[in-house]
């Protein structure tokens, strides 16, 4: 079974990779189980991030390295919360606090039409450290932004991100659907698609 170190030590991460992981192969390890200490996410950008927390875990473990960078993105706010998504009321992180804080700035924009949002998540594979070559896999899951919470499931921004198409919020969706439809399930399919090339 081929080893891969996982730059994040989120257990519902962990868990949904190992599981997508397992058949083809590959045992996800995440990387404080190794004393790997988190990356400094300093860029702009998804793909930035997911790349220096990848080389980073790699560098450290020896190992092949898969990262994360996700968020959500707010057409109204110019983007954001964009990279910031977890940190968007500041420190420390808390989902609740992040929530107020994207009402409060959403509510000059009363109406549906102005909240569309995605969430966005870019996943990198990097076989060594200085790979030239990486696997990158993005996923974009398209919604709009409720005026108030909605569901008791999922973590982050789910309870507003209404997904017009199921007529309820992340929150509210079975989280097999949810898997499927989600930006990092998507992300994930591109990503599975394009390991056999290890």
């Amino acid at each position: 079974m081929k080893k891969l170190v996982l730059a994040s030590n989120n257990a519902k991460k962990m868990k949904e990779l190992n599981a997508l992981l397992a058949p083809l192969g590959f045992e996800v390890i995440p990387q404080g189980q190794l004393g790997i200490p988190e990356a400094e996410e300093p860029h702009c950008t998804f793909v930035e991030n997911a790349l220096a927390k990848a080389r980073h875990a790699a560098q450290h473990s020896g190992l092949p390295a898969l990262a994360d960078d996700s968020g959500l993105c707010v057409k109204a706010l110019g983007g954001a919360p964009g990279v910031i998504s977890a940190r968007y009321a500041g420190e420390p992180k808390s989902d609740a606090r992040n929530n107020e804080k994207l009402l409060a700035d959403l509510a000059a924009f009363p109406q549906m039409t102005e909240r569309k949002a995605h969430f966005v998540c870019v996943l990198v594979l990097v076989r060594s450290a200085d790979d030239p070559q990486p696997i990158i896999a993005e996923g974009e899951w398209p919604g709009e932004i409720l005026a108030a919470p909605q569901g008791a499931d999922g973590f982050g921004y789910d309870p507003l991100f209404y997904v017009p198409t199921y007529a309820c919020t992340a929150a509210e969706l079975d989280p097999t659907v949810k898997n499927k439809l989600s930006h990092r399930g998507q992300a994930m399919q591109k990503l599975i698609e394009r390991l056999p090339e290890l």
